[in-house]
């Protein structure tokens, strides 16, 4: 038996790319679909696109920024390093908890801290940002041994996960690392919306195949120019894949 499974997440209140992330994943006709979190946050639209993913009633992940907005936090739990960083962060969790209706709120408090599941007979483990914290950046260039730590306390045969807004895919001690990329707000210098399609079988190892969807990056950078509030630098992001 085949499962052919789509992930997505890191929509960032980006309204038109997550729509066409959804018609791109409808096309492809997956058994099961999930969200990794961050549903809202940076981008103009976030009622919208919190609209978006409830009525479908896909299984959804907590990201941090979900969290830090549900929950009218005082900070947006994203762990930059760099200040000015932290200061667009800041920024923008307050933005977007002045706009976000209560009731989206209140559905951003109901998200999963993780999701775990089996087919073909692998154990599957989502999370938003590891499987250690929501907020824990898993970048490809690593440090191998914090990784291979990391796979080790696992308890998965394949770990999913977002928040760095790069994919990248790689069998690390034995658990297959599967970063979903970002549909909202892509930081690999490609602006296109990402997702990834799973394909599992039994005795086979798991395919990885990342999806790029265009969608209208003009329309959402000039909601984001025209919102008070809003830096242009998050504008500037979406246009260029985060190559800023």
């Amino acid at each position: 038996m085949i499962t052919r499974i789509a992930v997505f997440g890191d929509l960032h209140g980006n309204h038109a790319a997550t729509q066409a992330t959804l018609a791109a994943i409808d096309a492809e006709r997956p058994d099961t679909t999930y969200c990794l979190g961050d549903l809202v946050g940076y981008g103009a639209h976030p009622n919208e696109t919190v609209a978006l993913v409830r009525e479908r009633g896909y299984p959804t992940i907590m990201g941090n920024y979900d969290d830090g907005v549900g929950f009218d936090r005082d900070e947006c739990g994203c762990a930059y390093k760099d200040p000015a960083e932290e200061a667009r962060g800041q920024q923008s969790l307050l933005w977007t908890r002045g706009v976000t209706t209560d009731d989206h709120k209140a559905y951003l408090r109901t998200l999963l801290p993780e999701i775990r599941f089996e087919a073909g007979g692998r154990r599957f483990r989502l999370v938003h940002g590891s499987s250690r914290r929501m907020n824990e950046y898993l970048f490809e260039d690593r440090d191998p041994r914090s990784l291979e730590r990391i796979a080790q306390g696992a308890e998965c045969d394949v770990l999913v996960f977002g928040h760095t807004h790069k994919p990248w895919t790689r069998e690390i001690a034995g658990v297959q690392f599967v970063n979903a990329g970002s549909a909202g707000k892509p930081k690999d210098g490609d602006p296109r919306a990402c997702w990834v399609l799973l394909t599992v079988a039994e005795g086979a190892p798991v395919a990885v195949a990342y999806r790029r969807v265009a969608y209208d990056i003009a329309a959402e950078a000039a909601a984001i120019r025209a919102a008070a509030g809003l830096p242009d630098h998050f504008a500037r992001d979406i246009e260029t894949g985060g190559a800023l």
